[in-house]
């Protein structure tokens, strides 16, 4: 087995979007874990070690913000790309805000979720 499977992390609290997301994702091959709040997240990432992160902004507890920078102020885990998504029409500004490695706006296309999680892993 030369290539490992590659590990995403989705933290969404929309139910239907996870599973939409995680059936997509698991579809390509990709081992897929989903949360539907934030607590703990240096833990909880740390002990997956994703290869890419999509991050809701309305998450459950601090919100998708806090929850990215957290991320990226962390010596072990800011190279893991973030993807933002959300339903917010200024989700540019907010993935920028949160240092958020890209963004997707919801309601998205499967095939430009596919792209976004694609070009993340490089």
């Amino acid at each position: 087995m030369a290539n490992k499977t590659k590990k995403i992390i989705i933290f969404d609290d929309d139910q239907d979007i996870l599973s939409i997301c995680q059936f997509v994702l698991e579809d390509k091959g990709w081992e897929v874990s989903v949360f539907t709040d934030c607590r703990d997240i240096e833990e909880r990432v740390a002990s997956i070690n994703p290869d890419v992160i999509l991050m809701d902004n309305w998450i459950p507890v601090d919100g998708g913000i806090v929850a990215t920078n957290t991320l990226k102020a962390s010596e072990h885990l800011k190279h893991i790309p973030v993807i933002y998504f959300s339903a917010n029409s200024d989700i540019e500004r907010l993935a920028r805000e949160a240092r958020a490695d890209g963004f997707l706006s919801k309601p998205f296309e499967l095939d430009d979720l596919e792209q976004k999680v694609t070009s993340a892993l490089g």
